[in-house]
């Protein structure tokens, strides 16, 4: 039966390091203002019920409902500036 060649050893090489992602500090304001606008939201609805419809803006109606959902809808396009 015939011998097999031998392989040749590699060159040593390092192993590779992973560098450090560094986050930018950049988007700080992302949070608390979506925070904010859900919390706004919120009490604007709450409120509207709790007074029967007599705050926040009573000649709204029951378009206060519609901003409370506004200022949520605004706090959830603030999140997509989140990183």
């Amino acid at each position: 039966m015939p011998k097999s060649r031998l392989r040749k050893k590699s060159d040593y090489t390092p192993p590779v390091t992973a560098t450090a992602v560094k986050l930018s500090a950049g988007r700080n304001w992302v949070a608390p203002v979506m925070l904010a606008l859900f919390l706004v939201g919120l009490v604007w609805i709450v409120t509207y019920y709790v007074t029967s419809g007599s705050y926040p803006v009573q000649a709204w109606g029951n378009w206060n409902i519609l901003v409370g959902f506004g200022f949520i809808a605004a706090g959830f396009g603030v999140s997509t500036q989140w990183k």
